[in-house]
């Protein structure tokens, strides 16, 4: 299979997982780009963070339409991760291969475990103070600008635990947030001299964003916590796989 085919594909699997959970799904981006297209993981982490800020700026403006975005406390709750996110995107790019897969695997499995933890999305929960959200905004902009990924699966829980936002609304807001913190991991890395091979990342994101909408459709056809549960397995799986390979 050629190499645009493969970005075709993977690009659109992606985009459909983004589109029926909601947020989650970027966090495949970095091994795709790994084990199908042949990046290093410093490559792989600076190309999902344009994947993530073009599909992410995207579905924001789509939520911002449909009226659930919070401005203001998307703004504030990025506000905490944008020096974080400069200061772990800047690190990352300096780190030997295996210590990023390593740590990747780690998020990845933490991702699939706590998506299928049990929920109650639509119960709104007591807003916390001011220093504690920070602190998550704090956390997650590290995490992003640290792997490259939009984070969509620790900023939803936190914009509703720590926030109190409903989910609908937490998910419009949490693309505000992945946006901002993505750009500015995006800014960290500038000058680090990663190669970008746009010949790739181009139809990847094309597909992706394309792949969102028809992710949308199907989760009207198919229970979110069905597909979740799907999605939560296969990425087990990926971090097992990703391990493995950082500690030969």
């Amino acid at each position: 299979m050629s190499t645009l085919l493969l970005a075709l594909v993977a690009g659109g699997v992606i985009g459909l997982a983004l589109g029926a959970l909601g947020g989650g799904g970027s966090v495949l981006t970095v091994p795709a780009l790994i084990y199908l297209l042949g990046f290093t993981p410093a490559a792989a982490t600076t190309a999902s963070l344009i994947i993530v800020t073009a599909t992410s700026a995207t579905a924001l403006y789509a939520h911002a339409a449909s009226g659930n975005v919070r401005w203001k406390t998307g703004a504030l709750f990025a506000a905490a991760g944008i020096l974080p996110a400069i200061a772990a995107g800047a690190l990352a790019a300096r780190l030997p291969a295996a210590v990023l897969t390593a740590a990747f695997a780690v998020i990845a499995a933490f991702a699939a475990l706590r998506m299928l933890m049990p929920s109650d999305p639509d119960r709104p929960r007591a807003s916390a103070g001011p220093a504690r959200s920070a602190g998550v905004g704090a956390g997650l902009g590290a995490v992003t600008g640290f792997l490259g990924v939009g984070g969509g699966f620790l900023a939803v829980p936190a914009l509703v635990s720590a926030v109190g936002l409903r989910m609908r609304v937490a998910v419009g807001t949490s693309l505000l947030v992945i946006t901002v913190n993505s750009l500015a991991a995006l800014a960290a890395r500038a000058g680090t001299h990663t190669p970008l091979h746009w010949a790739v990342i181009a139809p990847f994101t094309g597909a992706a964003i394309l792949g969102a909408w028809d992710g949308k459709r199907l989760s009207a056809k198919i229970s979110g916590s069905t597909l979740q549960r799907i999605f939560a397995l296969a990425l087990l799986g990926v971090a097992a796989l990703m391990l493995v390979d950082a500690l030969r």
